[in-house]
């Protein structure tokens, strides 16, 4: 499949792919990945692979893209609940002491 990441083109197969990240060691994951085989790289480590070029010259959104065209399963950034969002001040202050104080 033809994609297009940082202005270049790339034909990328899902074998391709699972052959170039053979023998790579998954770094520590701390925000977008992409499950190969059965393991959880980050997106660029996967875009630095598979292009050969600098980190710094994509965007995780363009091999998040192209690995879901591929079929690979690409997980987000966890969202996390904040149960204090949308109280004044002084319930968010009771709120961090354990005590919520409804107004």
């Amino acid at each position: 499949m033809r994609c297009v990441i940082a202005r270049f083109p790339f034909d990328l197969t899902k074998s391709g792919v699972l052959e170039a990240m053979k023998g790579i060691k998954p770094e520590q994951t701390a925000g977008v990945s992409v499950i190969i085989g059965r393991r959880t790289y980050p997106v660029k480590q996967v875009g630095q692979v598979i292009t050969r070029q600098d980190r710094r010259d994509f965007s995780a959104g363009e091999v998040v893209r192209a690995m879901t065209q591929l079929g690979f399963t690409c997980r987000g950034l966890p969202t996390a609940t904040d149960p204090t969002r949308g109280l004044s001040p002084l319930q968010k202050a009771s709120h961090m002491l354990g005590h919520p104080l409804s107004v």
